[in-house]
C-alpha cells in the first residue's frame, strides 16, 4: 500500500510514521510518500522518518518530493495535514480577534473563520489533483483544521473525504488511564461537530462509567475541560475543552490578553524537534513531540486508514462525516463529528441518541454559521466573510463582525484571490 502525506514537512509526521511502524501486522504499508512545498524541512522529516521505520525494522520505504502528482499517483490513502501561512498566520489568527474582546483561536471565531478562509481553496485544488492522478477511489483523510468546514468542502465536491480529530480518542485514553481499563474497552457516545462536542456516556465492557468519572475524577475533568465539574454534572456530559471558549469566553480572553499565544509556543517547539531530526544519532520519537499537540493523531490516522482500506470491516471510530438525519435538526450536508462504523465503503454514522436542547441549540447554531463560513471560502467576497461572522456565536454582534471581518481580509489578502489591490 502506498500512503501519501500531503504536509509531509510537518512535525507532526514522524507521530504518523512512528504509528505505522507500531502497526506493521495491521496497516501493510510499503512505501510512505512525503510532500511538501518546503524541500529543506521535508527533507530533514524525511530523513528522520527513515531512521524511525529502520529502527523498527518495518519494511516500508519512505520518499520525499515536492510534486504532488507523483505523490499521489497509485495512493490507495491520502492524508492532508498543511497549515496555508504556517505560524505567522496562526499567531495573527489567535491575536486579532482580541481587540474587539473576542477569543483569538485558530479553529474557531474570527481566527478560525481566517483559517478555513485560507484553507478551504488549497485543499480543494489539491484533492482535485489527487483525484485526477489517483482516481476516484482514493481516500482522502483530513486532519487539517478547521476539520468540520474543509471536510464538508470535500464531500460537497464529491470527494471520498472524511475527517479526522484527535480529541475523542485523546479523551478515551485519558478516560480508560482514570478508569483502570484498556482502551479497547472503552467506547464514548461522543456528539457534536467538530471542537464541538460533547461525551455523554463512557461505556466500559458496555456499562456506563460517567457517573463515577463524575463523582470520583472531577478534579482531573476540571483542569481538563478548564470547566466546572458543576456544570458538567448539569450537563450530564463532559464536553470538549474546546467548550471553555464558549461556556468560559470572557476568562478566556482575559487570559490569553496575558498568556504567551500558542502559535508561540509552537513555533518554539518545532525548531526544537527539528533541531532534534537533524541528529543521525536520534532513531526514536522525541519526548518533545508530545508539546507539539495532536495526542494521539497516529493511532487514530492508522486505525481510520486501515478501516478505509478494507483491513478490518465495521471498525467503530469518531470521525467527521457526512451528517444525512444522524442529528434530525441539522440539514443533511452538514458535517458532524460521532462514532461511525468504517469500512472500505467509507465511514457510516451510528444511531446517535437525541441531543437534548441544552447543546442542540449550540450545535446548530455553530453548524449555520460553518454554512456561511464554507460559502465565504468558496465564493469568497467582504460581505459574506461579515454575514459569517455575524453567525457565530461567539461574535454576533454587527459592529464587532464589520471590524473583524475589515481586519481579517487585511491580514489574510496575500492568501485571498478575490481580494482586490
Amino acid at each position: 500500500m502506498k500512503l501519501t502525506v500531503i504536509g509531509g514537512g510537518s512535525t507532526y509526521t514522524p507521530e504518523l510514521v512512528d504509528g505505522i511502524a507500531g502497526r506493521r501486522a495491521g496497516l501493510a504499508v510499503d512505501e510512505i510518500v512525503l510532500v511538501d512545498p518546503d524541500a529543506e524541512r521535508l527533507e530533514v522529516v524525511g530523513a528522520f522518518s527513515r531512521r524511525l521505520l529502520e529502527h523498527a525494522d518495518h519494511p516500508a520505504r519512505v520518499r520525499t518530493t515536492t510534486d504532488l502528482e507523483s505523490a499521489a499517483d497509485g495512493a490507495s490513502a491520502v492524508l492532508i495535514q498543511l497549515r496555508v501561512g504556517g505560524q505567522t498566520a496562526r499567531l495573527s489568527d489567535e491575536t486579532f480577534p482580541l481587540t474587539c474582546g473576542c477569543v483569538g483561536q485558530e479553529t474557531t471565531g474570527a481566527g478560525g473563520l481566517a483559517k478555513a478562509l485560507r484553507t478551504v481553496p488549497v485543499v480543494l485544488d489539491i484533492a482535485e489533483r489527487v483525484r485526477a492522478v489517483a482516481g476516484e477511489d482514493t481516500w482522502i483523510v483530513d486532519f487539517t483544521n478547521p476539520v468540520g468546514i474543509v471536510t464538508r468542502a470535500l464531500l460537497q465536491e464529491g470527494h471520498r473525504a472524511v475527517g479526522l480529530c484527535n480529541v475523542a480518542i485523546s479523551f478515551q485514553r485519558r478516560v480508560a488511564a482514570l478508569l483502570g481499563a484498556t482502551p479497547e474497552r472503552v467506547e464514548l457516545d461522543h456528539v457534536g461537530l467538530n471542537h464541538l462536542t460533547w461525551v455523554r456516556a463512557v461505556r466500559v465492557d458496555g456499562a456506563d462509567r460517567l457517573p463515577e468519572l463524575l463523582d470520583e475524577h472531577a478534579d482531573a475533568l476540571e483542569e481538563h475541560v478548564r470547566l466546572p465539574i458543576g456544570l458538567m454534572r448539569r450537563l450530564n456530559a463532559v464536553p470538549s475543552y474546546y467548550l471553555n471558549y464558549f461556556y468560559d469566553h470572557d476568562a478566556v480572553v482575559a487570559r490569553q490578553r496575558v498568556e504567551q499565544p500558542r502559535a508561540e509556543v509552537v513555533s518554539a517547539v518545532e525548531e526544537e524537534l527539528l533541531d532534534v531530526y537533524r541528529d543521525p544519532a536520534v532513531v526514536t520519537k522525541p519526548e518533545a513531540l508530545a508539546q507539539r499537540g495532536g495526542a494521539y493523531y497516529s493511532e487514530a490516522a492508522v486505525q481510520l486508514v486501515h478501516s478505509l482500506t478494507g483491513g478490518a470491516s465495521g471498525e467503530r471510530h469518531v470521525v467527521n462525516v457526512r451528517n444525512d438525519g444522524t442529528l434530525p435538526f441539522l440539514p443533511d450536508d452538514a458535517v458532524v463529528e460521532v462514532p461511525s462504523a468504517v469500512d472500505a465503503d467509507g465511514a457510516t454514522p451510528l444511531p446517535v441518541a437525541p441531543v437534548g436542547p441544552a447543546t442542540s441549540g449550540l450545535i446548530a447554531h455553530v453548524a449555520a454559521y460553518e454554512h456561511l463560513a464554507l460559502d465565504a471560502a468558496v465564493r469568497g467576497g467582504r460581505d459574506r466573510v461579515a454575514d459569517a461572522l455575524l453567525a457565530h456565536p461567539l461574535i454576533g454582534q454587527h459592529d464587532r463582525a464589520e471590524k473583524l471581518a475589515d481586519e481579517l481580509i487585511a491580514r489574510n489578502r496575500h492568501f485571498l484571490p478575490w481580494v482586490t489591490a
